[in-house]
């Protein structure tokens, strides 16, 4: 059974990975409208990636005799000025992430909830994975800097990142 600070804790958690949601599918929009379309399907996917993360907390506090919560979602930003900045924006928002599933593993052990600490550990885990992915494809776009033959490359290696091998994250949502 959940305590209910940490049921408030998880259906905050919910809506933090529904709104990641949310920002990836307007990066990708605008990547898509910008002419970009191996970083538009790369970001769709990631988009659909998030909303599984969801689900899985939605199932988890239900599962544990907890209520999850669907939460309304804030308009997210719709405009860029670039790949760079999209890709910051990620960054940015992956470390607020971060941040917001170690304070619920925080909660976990101070609750005594070894059930859910266990389980927030995978999420722990794909957020090292969500980060060093955001860092390395800014590292490229840095190398690549105005050149546009580079972007094209790399627009081209997201599309095949998201392609049938399986994509960033070897197929694990």
């Amino acid at each position: 059974m959940l305590s209910k600070k940490v049921e408030a804790a998880l259906n905050a958690q919910i809506e933090i990975e529904a709104s990641s949601s949310q920002a990836y599918l307007a990066m990708a929009s605008w990547a898509e409208t910008n002419g970009l379309s191996g970083t538009s399907a790369f970001l769709y996917r990631h988009s659909d990636e998030e909303r599984v993360h969801m689900l899985k907390l939605i199932k988890f506090v239900n599962d544990r005799g907890g209520r999850a919560h669907v939460p309304a979602l804030k308009q997210p930003q719709k405009d860029y000025k670039s790949i760079t900045d999209i890709f910051q924006s990620l960054l940015e928002h992956e470390t607020g992430v971060t941040a917001s599933i170690n304070n619920v593993v925080d909660l976990c052990l101070k609750e005594k909830d070894y059930t859910t600490h266990n389980f927030m550990q995978w999420y722990v885990s794909e957020q090292i994975e969500e980060e060093t992915l955001a860092r390395t494809l800014i590292d490229k776009l840095e190398l690549i800097g105005s050149d546009k033959a580079g972007l094209y490359l790399f627009d081209r290696d997201l599309q095949n990142l998201t392609g049938t091998s399986g994509g960033a994250h070897d197929g694990n949502a």
